[in-house]
């Protein structure tokens, strides 16, 4: 049909005229339903991203016109802006160490739903659930009011002897804090190892048996490897998910940043910088910096997934 509906474009013999002009308005049709998905990207995506990208080389306070500056902006950044470096310091830190323990901690609870039958739906959905809501105004809310002083964390590790006080406030515990409800929210991940899981065939595990190995060595020799393009997909949806922090570290410091800047995360500080600064263009500079750093990311981890990720059928 795809060849006939080819050569019918072409003007070719193969239809006759009427076949020919049905194939011609399906095509119009086809066309047509596209065009509202066209005006949206194209209005509400394409456009304001062009847009934001000339103005990154502009000064632009949003009631005066733009005012061409080049790359002063960009200078600007990484030269006279140290609450633009500790928002990368801080943001870095929070993907570097969060994403890893937030998907090792997945992986393990992917393994342990694997093996259980009895009630599985049951606990699929409760852990799933912290991530239909983590990134919630109201877990934000709830989420500052336990690591407070005198919250409920606070008052548990009293009992035991430990005095660390309020987490919220405390310039060495809040990033930990956030790290926790990053961790918190690994439903996502989890459902997703959960199905890789379940697709790795159980004679491997057996013949690995048979070979004298054990659960560490099935688990490295067997369970990860067929499990890797897994990881690498969760891996590069949770590493740009997390240089996306915005809500919960903005609701928690209640839009400061605090304390000493350790919640002013990268995208927290643009808002700032853009909505509470009104400068929008060094705002929109910083914008596609992210953009960039997030490209180069992907673009790695595409590169060097060929040495470490492998697909079902695929020979080496």
């Amino acid at each position: 049909m795809r060849r006939e509906l080819r050569r019918a474009e072409r003007g070719g013999p193969s239809m006759s005229p009427g076949r020919r002009r049905a194939a011609r308005r399906e095509s119009v049709a086809g066309y047509g339903f596209l065009v509202p998905w066209l005006i949206g990207f194209l209005g509400l995506t394409l456009g304001p991203m062009l847009y934001s990208l000339y103005l990154a080389f502009t000064k632009y306070n949003l009631f005066k016109d733009p005012e061409w500056v080049g790359f002063d902006n960009f200078v600007r950044m990484f030269t006279d802006d140290p609450q633009y470096l500790q928002s990368v310091q801080i943001t870095l830190i929070y993907v570097l160490v969060g994403t890893p323990i937030k998907l090792a901690a997945a992986l393990g609870i992917a393994m342990l739903l694997n093996y259980r039958n009895k009630g599985s739906g049951f606990f699929r959905s409760s852990f799933y659930a912290p991530s239909l809501i983590g990134a919630s105004v109201s877990v934000a809310i709830v989420w500052r009011a336990m690591f407070s002083t005198d919250g409920p964390v606070d008052n548990s590790l009293s009992l035991f002897g430990i005095e660390l006080g309020g987490w919220v406030g405390n310039v060495a515990l809040v990033v930990p804090m956030m790290i926790l409800l990053a961790v918190w929210q690994f439903g996502a991940p989890m459902v997703i190892f959960l199905a890789g899981l379940k697709q790795i065939p159980q004679e491997l595990y057996e013949a690995a048996e048979v070979d004298g190995a054990g659960p560490v060595r099935k688990f490295r020799s067997v369970t990860i490897p067929m499990l890797s393009s897994v990881i690498f997909f969760n891996l590069l949806l949770e590493l740009i998910n997390a240089f996306q922090i915005f809500a919960s570290a903005y609701i928690i410091s209640n839009g400061s940043g605090g304390p000493a800047g350790m919640t002013n995360y990268y995208t927290v500080y643009l808002y700032k910088r853009g909505f509470a600064d009104l400068q929008m263009g060094y705002a929109s500079a910083m914008a596609w910096v992210l953009v960039i750093v997030v490209a180069i990311i992907a673009f790695i981890l595409f590169k060097t997934s060929t040495r470490w990720v492998h697909y079902a059928g695929e020979n080496r």
